[in-house]
């Protein structure tokens, strides 16, 4: 089993490929990991990017690479104990995190923000026995259930309509509403296809009584070596739990704000460590009840490209490594919009350059190896003098931009 090379000294890094270079893995190598990559290696850090498929988007810009199933724990172990880096950065909730919890109780790992963190946030049921039963925080009203029978149990009480969940999923994989009856039994076919751990026969759902919310944000808060830091909320928009549209700031109250930022304290402190953190929650008026929590940047922040001075994944850089983190300056309402497409091939973007000429837009081509189903392949991001004009740009932006997808050869 591994052997920690040692924690990273306070405002020290090494070189890169040097006896004391500064080694970070990245476990998950997508798009968030990419940008978190970009801003490690701003810092003289060697970044190892590791995922289940080759070619991930992270791996395009880190030192080294691998391919492994991060949920065999044996394989990512080996791994581990051939790259001893200094820290772990988990990227993605399909990790088998009761190594991670081992290796850093034994002192052999160090895992930002912790090992526990990943672990409670990999599956929804332990974020929300956390938050709900434990630290008394507004929730949903929710049931788990481990067969269809128990499901349809759940939704008699509850009510429809419901949301149905796997209890290990992101990007809205796995997700539905149940809004009658006759959906029930496909709702649970769709949690056990859409799951993260559908492969290993997991079955275990999340069933959510409906919340009838104002909107929804996602509170994006850095916890570092000097204390805690909240962003302006991010107002956004999903479709079936999936990432589609984010603005910054999201208007709120004064007092709906102050709730926002103590329940996001609150989880964030249980959960432990440093780095960001984001935050979903309903707002209904001034009242805010928590959703779910992810140790990790959040897609939904990915306006912080263009919205911030410092982006989520360049905040996330400074508070893994124990750097400070200064105050953060807004630079003016900004959106974004994923860039989402349907089917089998490999990404050909058009239009990119009439895309560009939109004012303020940047786009982010993820470099994805290929599309398999339904996937987010490219972002575009944009500022304006408001919330629309930033949308529109946005908007505009994207029809732009067109995806074409080329059989592989």
């Amino acid at each position: 089993m591994p052997t920690q090379r040692g924690l990273i000294p306070p405002g020290v890094v090494g070189t890169p490929f040097s006896p004391r270079a500064t080694r970070v893995m990245l476990l998950g190598s997508g798009e968030l990991g990419k940008e978190v990559a970009i801003e490690l290696a701003r810092f003289g850090v060697e970044v190892v990017a590791v995922d289940r498929y080759a070619q991930a988007p992270a791996m395009a810009v880190a030192q080294s690479s691998h391919v492994v199933d991060m949920l065999d724990g044996a394989a990512l172990g080996r791994l581990i104990e051939q790259e001893r880096p200094d820290l772990i950065v988990p990227e993605v909730e399909a990790i088998d995190t009761a190594l991670l919890e081992r290796l850093e109780a034994e002192g052999r790992a160090r895992v930002a923000p912790t090992a526990r963190a990943t672990r409670l946030t990999m599956d929804r049921e332990g974020v929300r026995r956390l938050a709900a039963e434990e630290l008394g925080l507004p929730t949903s009203p929710y049931f788990f259930a481990d067969s269809l029978g128990q499901l349809g149990a759940a939704i008699d009480r509850l009510g429809l309509p419901c949301v149905v969940k796997p209890v290990m999923s992101s990007s809205g994989h796995g997700q539905s509403v149940v809004r009658s009856p006759d959906q029930v039994e496909p709702a649970w076919e769709q949690a056990q296809s859409g799951g993260r751990a559908a492969r290993q026969g997991a079955s275990r759902v999340i069933v959510e009584g409906f919340i009838d919310f104002d909107y929804e944000i996602t509170l994006l808060t850095v916890q570092h070596r000097d204390g805690v830091t909240f962003l302006d909320p991010v107002g956004h928009l999903q479709i079936d739990g999936d990432y589609r549209e984010s603005w910054q700031p999201q208007p709120m109250t004064d007092q709906a704000l102050a709730e926002a930022r103590r329940i996001a304290s609150a989880i964030t402190s249980a959960l432990g460590g440093w780095g960001i953190f984001g935050v979903e929650l309903f707002v209904r008026g001034d009242q805010v009840i928590f959703s779910e929590v992810s140790p990790r940047p959040h897609d939904t922040g990915l306006v912080t490209l263009v919205s911030q001075d410092l982006s989520e994944f360049a905040l996330h850089a400074r508070a893994v490594l124990g750097l400070p983190v200064p105050a953060v300056t807004c630079l003016g309402p900004s959106a974004s919009r994923a860039i989402t497409v349907e089917g089998h091939g490999v990404p050909v973007f058009h239009g990119l350059d009439q895309a560009l000429a939109q004012p303020s837009v940047q786009i982010r081509l993820f470099g994805k190896p290929k599309v398999e189903g339904h996937r987010r392949v490219a972002v575009v991001a944009a500022r304006g003098q408001d919330l629309d004009q930033a949308r529109q740009r946005c908007q505009r932006a994207a029809e732009a931009l067109v995806v074409e997808l080329e059989p592989r050869p």
